[in-house]
């Protein structure tokens, strides 16, 4: 197996559920930040309703600026656009910047329905509707498996629930999952094992993960994703932010630095010193200084 990995930083899912409104010119110099230091891969933005996410209901906004702001001829790195009803994914593919579209889909009935207010049927639906759509547009998709390592609402969960919705996304051909620990509560040993199980049933499909974590737990399971098979990880500068509707402040995203340590340590080249990530990591502890804290 390749030791290449593809690294997704996550600014949206660092700032989503932050109490002050950042101000767009402030998300526009930190994503010019991100490229200019460069990453590849950037989840950037999304499109829901401002009513429950207010912190990200600026962008169109954000990636108008950002275009706007960008040398003559050079472009954006793959931007993903979060969606989670067919009105954002409407506004998603008007956006121009926007290469990716980005839908969770959860696996837990409870969190469905307090996340999206669907029922397993309409958020399959959707999916379908994502697939064709995206695919007209020239747009590439990634599912994210919310609640894949399980979740605390006393539902029934197993590798075998997560093989099967990943059985039926290769058949209706999605070609690039995530799989999220929603509430950063999976262990190494979990994360492991389920990975383990389930990545020889959908050959041909980009499996990633997309954890979230406490502080000083990061490290490990991105050591244990890794070896596992994994070769794909979202993470956010300083681990900032998480999912706004999990319940836990202490949890947030895999600190991108964990994940770069990770790698050194396993010998696994990268393309990130601390030089390079030094400017967009000021710029995230401002971030976490100036608009983390409701007055």
């Amino acid at each position: 197996m390749t030791d290449t990995v593809k690294l997704i930083e996550c600014p949206r899912d660092a700032w989503q559920g932050l109490p002050e409104i950042i101000p767009a010119g402030i998300k526009v110099n930190y994503l010019r930040e991100l490229v200019a230091a460069g990453f590849q891969h950037i989840d950037a933005v999304s499109f829901v309703s401002p009513k429950h996410v207010k912190q990200m209901s600026d962008s169109e906004e954000v990636m108008a600026r950002l275009l706007d702001s960008l040398p003559d001829g050079a472009t954006l790195p793959e931007i993903i656009g979060i969606v989670v009803n067919e009105k954002g994914l409407e506004r998603a593919l008007a956006t121009p910047g926007v290469s990716t579209i980005g839908y969770p889909y959860s696996i837990s009935a409870y969190f469905r329905r307090a996340n999206a207010n669907m029922t397993r049927a309409e958020s399959r639906t959707l999916v379908e509707t994502l697939m064709r759509e995206t695919k007209q547009a020239d747009k590439d998709l990634v599912i994210y498996i919310s609640m894949a390592f399980g979740n605390p609402y006393e539902e029934p969960w197993g590798p075998e629930i997560v093989q099967d919705t990943l059985d039926w996304l290769k058949d209706i051909r999605i070609t690039t999952v995530s799989l999220a620990d929603t509430v950063g509560t999976a262990t190494p040993d979990l994360i492991h094992s389920l990975y383990s199980q389930v990545k020889d049933h959908v050959a041909g499909v980009e499996l990633g993960v997309h954890l979230h974590s406490r502080p000083d737990a990061g490290e490990e399971k991105i050591n244990a994703a890794y070896a596992a098979g994994c070769r794909r990880f979202d993470s956010a500068l300083t681990g900032l932010g998480g999912c706004p509707f999990a319940g836990d402040d202490l949890v947030g995203n895999i600190p991108t630095e964990s994940v770069l340590a990770a790698l050194t340590k396993l010998g696994v080249p990268h393309d990130f010193s601390s030089t390079k990530i030094a400017k967009p990591l000021a710029l995230t502890n401002d971030i976490r200084a100036q608009y983390t804290h409701a007055e």
